[in-house]
């Protein structure tokens, strides 16, 4: 089996930034934050070792895998994934960041 090489959109990076900050703040400490960082950056090697994992959207290219609360969308490339966003599910989908509703 072929391991696809990861890459991690600006968007996608600041996305996780977020996630982690807000954690951190919200806790007073870092060890949740840490500890979902482990979390999602396990999801992302779990797609690099199998793509198909995720559900498809309506660009074949692009999918989609739900850990914990949060939504990694990703795009397949010959033998790269692009990680897209970290999207947080319990956030409104037609939040004025993405213009438009993703549709998984």
């Amino acid at each position: 089996m072929v391991k696809y090489k990861i890459i991690w959109s600006v968007q996608a990076r600041l996305d996780l930034i977020d996630i982690l900050k807000f954690y951190i703040e919200r806790n007073g400490n870092v060890f949740y934050s840490r500890k979902l960082n482990l979390i999602i950056k396990k999801s992302a090697t779990q797609i690099s070792n199998n793509p198909s994992i995720g559900v498809q959207t309506d660009n074949d290219s692009v999918r989609a895998i739900i850990t914990l609360d949060y939504q990694i969308i990703y795009e397949i490339f010959d033998n790269q994934i692009l990680i897209l966003m970290v999207w947080d599910c319990r956030r409104n989908p037609y939040d004025k960041r993405l213009g438009q509703r993703i549709k998984v």
